[in-house]
């Protein structure tokens, strides 16, 4: 499945966007920037034009404080949530009772490292030694054991976590990006096609097609490479 970002400032821009798409069930990502500005409701607009929606606001603090967070999240009807794994086992837990009677939950998943982090990073500026592959396996074991449907992390990271956790164990991968794009800011990244050929089950891409000149063309050009349909 691709989940499109909708790293956009406005709802306009958004609605505007998903227009373009015309009767197309898509699934979508509403992450910090997009709920900060426009709220909860968005995701119910979302919601209600047919599409699948995966609230990514990462949420990381006490358990009680995430727990409370979940259930605030709980009636807008999202498809797909998350938290951090370094809050913890009982923090990941904490997070997934929020959902507890619910008849359709969530799929709950958790953020190894961020496609941003570098090997460099971790090591000098977050004094962690570990090898960043270790680091993510060891962030899923723990979401497991938690648990959750699964974990963020990046493509480079699947084989492994598949290994570890089990192929039923899901992985949602950021960092896609097709050869004729900019890197951005993304550091572990790979294209829709490895992404297929390694098996993640979920690849997130922004704006290889919110900024794409025809952003239909390059969506389904992205889902052929991962899905090859």
């Amino acid at each position: 499945m691709v989940i499109i970002a909708l790293d956009f400032p406005n709802k306009e821009e958004v609605i505007g966007f998903l227009k373009k798409f015309d009767d197309e069930k898509l699934f979508v990502k509403v992450g910090m920037e997009l709920f900060y500005a426009c709220g909860p409701e968005i995701v119910k607009e979302i919601k209600a034009m047919g599409h699948n929606v995966f609230v990514d606001l990462k949420l990381h603090d006490i358990p009680n404080t995430v727990k409370g967070g979940m259930k605030s999240l709980a009636g807008l009807g999202a498809d797909m949530v998350n938290v951090h794994a370094k809050g913890g086992i009982k923090m990941m837990q904490e997070a997934y009772s929020a959902f507890d009677g619910m008849d359709k939950k969530p799929l709950m998943i958790a953020v190894t490292e961020l496609t941003s982090t570098s090997q460099e990073m971790l090591n000098n500026e977050l004094l962690c030694n570990e090898k960043i592959e270790n680091m993510v396996i060891h962030h899923a074991l723990n979401a497991k054991k938690a648990g959750l449907d699964g974990v963020v992390c990046s493509p480079l990271e699947v084989e492994g976590i598949k290994k570890a956790c089990g192929k039923e164990f899901i992985t949602v991968t950021p960092g896609i990006r097709l050869k004729t794009n900019s890197l951005d800011d993304q550091v572990r990244v790979t294209t829709p096609l490895d992404a297929r050929k390694i098996g993640t089950d979920y690849i997130v891409v922004g704006r290889p097609i919110t900024k794409a000149s025809d952003p239909v063309k390059a969506y389904k050009e992205i889902r052929k490479d991962f899905l090859g349909l």
